[in-house]
């Protein structure tokens, strides 16, 4: 991925890796109307796994397999464990509206971590720049709060545990491969769900197209975890974690394909906010880049 100009190397990874979530949540959406939820989420981490497993081999990281059992690694993905086992239940429970806004505190929840634990400076002109994303992330979800309840708390809960799984994730060492680290959510999820389901569910057969749900699902679920591991590794906090806006607008791309839902004027509104937030971080990065290099 050398050939990715530095300055968007860790904003892109991150709109793939939103992309990627959303495209899993939206099929993890639709195996829940006729599954438990933990049982959707193991179906899903066997898929991942008979997906993740042979593109191991093929990336050639076979010798590097034992790492999927690091300390620090496992430290991240226990993190990913319980911010998932938190969200699907959100998921199945509340609009996605709702658990979507209360997603997007994730960010401004990994600048405060990222400065307190790492020294990292964010500036006020970028906090507030953040803050314009949020701003524009709660215009697209445009959530209704009817109703807070347990689940509520589940979503908030998600939206710490993903901000403390970024920040561990920080942690791991240069020359652990990120499709290594997805590889271990993955086997550390599945493990963890299907826990979850013995002690509190039924198990449901699945239909086909439950299985088919499931096998995108997993695809799409090891390309997030690698991305958003990329992201962070490969930019500044303050420049990436913006970018996990996109997450809202991806979410309005798969209203509208998938359930035919068009964003009304407040949703194109804060997509264009979320955009510019985004563009304007990166730039004034790029600039201080450049300024850093010449001086």
């Amino acid at each position: 991925m050398h050939f990715i100009p530095i300055a968007i190397r860790g904003p892109l990874f991150m709109i793939l890796s939103t992309g990627s979530y959303v495209a899993n949540d939206t099929m993890l959406k639709l195996a829940t109307v006729g599954l438990p939820p933990y049982e959707v989420l193991f179906l899903r981490g066997t898929a991942a796994m008979l997906w993740g497993i042979p593109l191991l081999f093929a990336l050639g990281y076979a010798r590097q397999i034992p790492l999927i059992l690091d300390r620090r690694v496992l430290q991240r993905n226990l993190l990913e464990l319980a911010a998932i086992l938190c969200y699907v239940v959100a998921l199945a429970n509340m609009q996605i509206a709702d658990s979507t806004a209360l997603g997007q505190i994730t960010p401004l929840l990994m600048l405060i971590g990222s400065s307190v634990l790492f020294g990292e400076r964010i500036g006020g002109l970028r906090m507030a720049l953040i803050g314009l994303g949020f701003i524009g992330a709660v215009m697209v979800a445009q959530p209704t709060m009817q109703g807070i309840s347990v689940y509520a708390l589940l979503a908030l809960g998600n939206a710490a545990f993903a901000a403390a799984r970024d920040l561990a994730g920080r942690r791991v060492a240069a020359d652990v491969p990120g499709m290594i680290v997805a590889i271990s959510a993955v086997v550390v999820v599945l493990v963890g769900s299907g826990v979850a389901h013995l002690m509190s569910e039924r198990w449901v057969t699945p239909e086909t197209h439950h299985l088919l749900l499931m096998a995108g699902a997993g695809l799409f679920l090891i390309f997030g975890h690698f991305f958003i591991f990329m992201a962070y590794r490969a930019g500044p906090t303050g420049v990436v974690a913006p970018f996990y806006y996109c997450f809202t607008v991806w979410a309005v791309i798969s209203g509208l394909v998938v359930f035919q839902q068009l964003p009304n004027a407040p949703a194109i509104g804060g997509i264009l906010l979320v955009v510019a937030s985004g563009l304007t971080i990166v730039s004034l990065d790029e600039r201080r880049r450049r300024l850093t290099v010449v001086a």
